[in-house]
């Protein structure tokens, strides 16, 4: 079998190899415009931050590796148009290449907005792949000072990387709270969170955004729309992702209502013998069975996995994401699964929240910190429907133990009957999630 992937960092790669594993003998060819192939995009904020200095610690796999397994790999090489009709793809060097199955991992791409003399501009970065990590970091080496638009994941994930390298930094988020995807009352814990930090040297700007860029010798001199003015060495957008849809949408396959390639369970497109996976491709939401569009780097090995198996001949599902993400800026700990209270209201549930503060472990322990948690469950069935956390490396854990609860379909009652660990050094008698779920009952009139 002859066997083409389009786009090779994690669903692409992950693909490949699998696909060799299970069938030996077929033929494997990945064709990407990258100049590195099977890479963690996700790790490049830390490598800018300076936790390890050589960026080839990023790499999973080379070009060479891939070839002993007998996977070609193509760099430097774009795709320019799929003919599902002729089972080929076209190179921009107009060659043809021939497939049985096609799998598109083709990803997503920095989302740039529109702002007056951003184009042309230098000094202005966005941040996907590795040379870009290589230039920032280059940059910011050489700088004092730096503005980031976005407050999302990367966003916070840059702030931490130049305010621990002594650079004095503007955040700047259109929204009236940062990271946007949070409900505001979370959200706002992570804000006063930061006014606390032992760092200073940063200032974040909500509600505005950048109107203008105007380069001033060797500065950019960036204009707010609520009139402010920042002289900054250089500007980071990390203003979020747009899916590389448009080869697939031009061969005609199916594009979903989020933007994204439509696929179904199987990672199957409209087009026969064609597969998606990864950033491209559309996802369903286990707890609203919505689709969505929600691009992580672990989704996307997953679903290479499931594309892959699929074009062998065999047959696997994927049943969708809760969109379970973690982060850290600033020693503060933020991480999320399922549907916030916004969403829950959005998709026809009737939600009911409940957020406790309380130490990660018993308080007595040297080490102990707070953390906030925010449970969302609907008022109607009971049903655990989300969960939110910030503050200590706790967080993560707890979120951790609830993305478990929702695939299961849990209720708050049941999840109330739950046999967590207890040590002084790992958690409180009563775990935070516990008492949450005592809360939860009383608002849904449930007996825990």
């Amino acid at each position: 079998m002859n066997i083409v992937i389009i786009g090779g960092v994690a669903a692409g790669a992950k693909a490949a190899a699998k696909i060799k594993r299970l069938l030996p003998d077929s033929s494997v060819k990945i064709y990407t415009d990258d100049t590195h192939v099977s890479y963690s995009s996700c790790g490049l904020p830390y490598y800018i931050e300076g936790n390890f200095e050589d960026y080839r610690t990023l790499l999973v796999r080379s070009p060479e590796e891939f070839k002993q397994s007998g996977v070609d790999v193509f760099l430097e090489h774009k795709v320019t148009k799929i003919l599902p009709q002729n089972k080929e793809i076209q190179l921009e060097n107009g060659e043809t290449v021939p497939y049985d199955k096609l799998i598109i991992a083709t990803g997503a791409r920095p989302k740039i907005p529109d702002i007056k003399g951003i184009n042309g501009a230098n000094n202005i970065f966005t941040i996907r792949r590795i040379e870009d990590g290589i230039a920032i970091r280059d940059k910011m080496r050489s700088s004092k000072r730096a503005v980031i638009l976005g407050s999302g994941y990367i966003g916070l994930e840059i702030l931490e990387a130049f305010v621990k390298n002594g650079l004095q930094v503007d955040l700047i988020e259109h929204n009236d709270n940062i990271m946007p995807r949070l409900d505001s009352d979370m959200a706002e814990i992570i804000r006063v969170r930061r006014k606390s930090s032992a760092y200073k040297n940063f200032h974040i700007h909500l509600s505005d955004t950048i109107s203008e860029v105007k380069e001033v010798s060797d500065k950019l001199l960036i204009t707010t729309e609520n009139g402010e003015e920042i002289e900054t060495d250089f500007l980071v957008i990390a203003s979020g992702v747009v899916p590389n849809s448009e080869l697939a949408k031009d061969a005609g396959i199916r594009i979903g209502e989020t933007g994204a390639i439509w696929v179904n369970k199987l990672m199957r497109t409209s087009a026969e013998d064609i597969y998606a996976c990864g950033d491209c491709a559309e996802k369903t939401h286990i707890v609203s069975g919505k689709k969505v569009w929600i691009p992580l780097g672990s989704t996307a090995n997953k679903e290479g996995r499931c594309a892959a198996i699929n074009a062998a001949g065999g047959y696997s599902e994927f049943e969708g994401v809760l969109g379970s993400t973690v982060t850290r800026c600033l020693s503060t700990t933020i991480a999320m699964t399922g549907l916030t209270e916004k969403e829950a209201q959005n998709v026809g549930f009737s939600p009911v929240s409940t957020i406790i503060t309380k130490h990660d472990k018993v308080a007595f322990m040297p080490e102990a910190s707070e953390m906030t948690i925010k449970i969302v469950a609907d008022k109607v069935t009971g049903l655990l429907l989300g969960a939110q956390a910030v503050g200590s490396i706790g967080a993560d854990k707890r979120i951790n133990t609830l993305t478990t609860a929702l695939l299961a379909h849990l209720t708050v009652q049941e999840f109330g009957n739950n046999d967590i660990t207890y040590a002084p050094p790992y958690s409180t008698t009563i775990d935070p999630l516990l008492d949450a779920m005592n809360i939860l009952c009383k608002k849904i009139n449930r007996i825990c």
